[in-house]
């Protein structure tokens, strides 16, 4: 099961004349409106699986803005799957119809569990899994963020054998998957580096369970307060970038992945002559979101 693949070149990044560096975009964003960027690859290898298996249902896990849960409603009734999403906070069991990711859910059929915090935090335990089978009868397992081995073996399909010449490939991270499949599939001569989106060291542990090469680092200074958090000097970079480059970032990873590479660039982080490939994971979707968010507070809007 696949799309249509979007395989243009990958974008380069007109820097000033100062850098010697050159920077490109994977614009894996462009795959599909909604099952964009590593959800698609996440999602492709799990997907055969499932017909494989003769299930009908997937079930997985997510809060409520979750690009992950969006993409699988929408790869449900793209495919032919019932979907059913278990989200994090009770809060939200009114609140669907506001949620613009949630209400797009519920409109490719997706159906909610709407569980506690304390409760979303053992999602994994084999109690709560034999609950829900109890409750929705036999399902394909997806878990939250979408990462597991088959999840891992998409992602190693993000580089293709142009994407060898470059240096450096630059990711950002949220459960760990994407960034362990880029890894596997890089060549020694490159170095991966991850700009995770939360706060917190144990992504390091995550990552080394699936990642085979030790090329990698992670770059722990742009996750501006932790996940989903934001601030207008982020929300002015976004806009600036869409508006000089013509590519729009999300403002949960690759907001915080491409304000971080700038500002290493301007710092010196990176060798002269340096070729960089930065991965776009999509996510775009989430922009809705955050904007109702940031109306809220009166703050600028992401453009």
């Amino acid at each position: 099961m696949s799309f249509n693949l979007h395989l243009s070149e990958n974008q380069i990044i007109d820097l000033p004349s100062k850098f010697t560096q050159q920077l490109f975009v994977k614009r894996d964003d462009l795959i599909h409106p909604f099952i964009s960027g590593n959800k698609y690859r996440k999602l492709k290898y799990n997907l055969e699986q499932a017909k494989v298996e003769k299930t009908s249902t997937l079930l997985t896990f997510g809060g409520a803005f979750s690009n992950h849960i969006l993409a699988v409603a929408v790869a449900g009734k793209e495919f032919g799957f019932n979907t059913i999403g278990v989200i994090r906070g009770q809060e939200l069991v009114n609140e669907v119809d506001k949620n613009p990711t949630l209400r797009y859910a519920k409109h490719c059929g997706m159906r909610f569990k709407f569980v506690s915090r304390e409760v979303f935090r053992a999602k994994i335990s084999d109690g709560f899994i034999a609950d829900l089978k109890q409750e929705f009868g036999e399902f394909y397992l997806i878990p939250e963020g979408g990462t597991n081995d088959l999840a891992i073996k998409g992602c190693e399909e993000i580089l293709t054998p142009p994407d060898f010449e470059y240096d450096y490939i630059c990711c950002s991270v949220g459960t760990g998957g994407t960034i362990s499949g880029i890894i596997n599939a890089s060549k020694p001569h490159q170095t991966i580096l991850g700009f995770p989106a939360l706060k917190g060291s144990f992504l390091q542990d995550e990552i080394s369970k699936f990642a085979a090469n030790l090329n990698w680092q992670l770059i722990t200074d742009y996750h501006f307060g932790g996940y989903a958090k934001i601030n207008i000097e982020l929300v002015s970079f976004i806009n600036q970038f869409k508006h000089d480059f013509q590519i729009p970032l999300d403002p949960v990873y690759t907001g915080k992945l491409m304000y971080g590479l700038m500002d290493l660039l301007h710092k010196g982080y990176f060798p002269e002559h340096s070729k960089i490939l930065v991965v776009h994971t999509g996510g775009l979707q989430g922009i809705k979101g955050m904007n109702e968010y940031l109306k809220q507070k009166k703050l600028p809007l992401i453009s």
